[in-house]
């Protein structure tokens, strides 16, 4: 008697290998989407942040009457007080009087719309702020350690902004509104030291 010998339902496995060979790709090109799509939104957000950063500075020095208005950062380890997205640290915009009042009104209308910039009023929908970084928050700070020859408004400046990122990376070195964005790790910061020019 000669044994038949059947390949019966070889094809059937074969197809479904490849079934699952095409679904576990499928799955990892959807994640790979997931993750352009989380690091599109970071790059975002930081050249957004950059923006925010440069505008600060310039109208930091379009005021060098008074810039010690603008400095409200005096804990430069935690970074507070910072204006910006409301939080357990926001400072309140005291109003400026270091200088004549046609130079303190203009300080105080710098500062006000920073702190309206930073909570994304550039853009609404249906009444809310939506044009802005992800808890943006600043913190401007003056180092008098750097003051040249210890003359009075020499120092450094330095302005740093933070946001929220969307997942954890390393902890920037710079400090502003620390424990504000459920960990160090998804807390984003760029940050800019200058002096201003005294040329009296």
């Amino acid at each position: 008697m000669k044994l038949r010998t059947t390949n019966d339902g070889f094809s059937l496995i074969e197809v479904l290998v490849a079934l699952v060979i095409i679904m576990v790709a499928l799955m990892g090109i959807a994640a790979l989407q997931a993750r352009a799509t989380i690091a599109e939104l970071e790059a975002q957000q930081r050249a957004m942040a950059l923006i925010l950063l440069s505008d600060i500075v310039d109208r930091v020095l379009a005021n060098k009457n008074t810039k010690s208005c603008f400095v409200i950062t005096d804990d430069t380890v935690n970074g507070t007080p910072y204006i910006g997205v409301a939080g357990d640290d926001d400072a309140a915009l005291a109003g400026c009087a270091a200088s004549t009042t046609a130079y303190n009104n203009q300080a105080d209308a710098a500062l006000a719309d920073i702190d309206d910039l930073l909570e994304g009023s550039s853009e609404t929908a249906a009444g809310d702020n939506v044009g802005g970084v992800i808890g943006a928050r600043t913190c401007i700070s003056y180092d008098l350690a750097t003051e040249i020859a210890g003359k009075p408004g020499t120092g450094l400046i330095t302005v740093v902004v933070s946001w929220q990122g969307m997942a954890d990376l390393l902890v920037p070195a710079a400090k502003c509104a620390n424990n504000q964005y459920g960990g160090l790790a998804k807390r984003r910061a760029v940050s800019q030291s200058f002096r201003t020019a005294d040329l009296l």
